[in-house]
């Protein structure tokens, strides 16, 4: 289990996930210090990135003071299994799964369980979400935020999939309560030429855009 739980002071810093998919072990290693420096504050780990198990459990060990570590594409009870046991304080899943929502929710983990229409956004909310991770979220547009928020204000929205700089601010206008970010955020050619001071700028950028808290 998590040595620390989740920090909703931290998130509310900073109300990005950063989603971290496929990249190098030794990479991510190098980036989570820099992440963390940037201001940025939760951090997602996807089981299906090669060696996310011992990432989380880096990240947890080493990176954890400042910074919300969770595992992403947690689509199974087993895959839950593995994420917690590696230390993950917090879960993001692509599709509705009964069994883990409820075992995160009696387990006292925040789950953000993927979601597209406004009847799976509601069911994920009912099942006792913490946030519901709309995704993909450019493929819905900015105004579908701002649509299902009409009748479903209560619910908690982290659109996901195709937020990056130009529509970020966009989409908390629209009513997100936070955003998850992956390649845009993440982005490769900084990560290749190992370019860290390049890529803290460029986390900065996303950080600049956040409004006060």
């Amino acid at each position: 289990m998590s040595s620390t739980n989740f920090s909703w002071e931290l998130f509310k810093k900073a109300p990005i996930i950063g989603i971290i998919r496929n990249l190098a072990v030794d990479d991510v290693i190098q980036i989570l210090p820099v992440y963390r420096a940037a201001g940025l504050t939760t951090i997602e780990i996807t089981l299906n990135t090669p060696g996310a198990e011992d990432l989380i459990q880096h990240a947890i060990t080493n990176e954890n003071t400042g910074l919300n570590i969770g595992a992403g594409t947690v689509c199974t009870e087993k895959d839950l299994e593995k994420a917690l046991s590696a230390g993950a304080q917090f879960i993001v899943t692509p599709i509705i799964n009964e069994k883990v929502i409820k075992t995160c929710v009696d387990r006292g983990i925040p789950i953000f369980p993927g979601a597209f229409t406004p009847s799976e956004i509601y069911n994920a909310w009912s099942l006792g979400a913490t946030m519901v991770k709309v995704f993909p979220a450019a493929s819905l547009g900015v105004n579908y935020i701002k649509e299902v928020k009409g009748p479903l204000d209560q619910v908690k929205l982290v659109p996901t999939g195709g937020v990056g700089l130009a529509n970020m601010v966009d989409f908390l206008k629209a009513g997100a309560d936070g955003l998850g970010v992956g390649g845009h955020l993440f982005d490769k050619s900084f990560i290749e030429q190992k370019d860290w001071p390049g890529l803290k700028a460029h986390f900065e950028k996303f950080v600049a855009q956040l409004p006060a808290v």
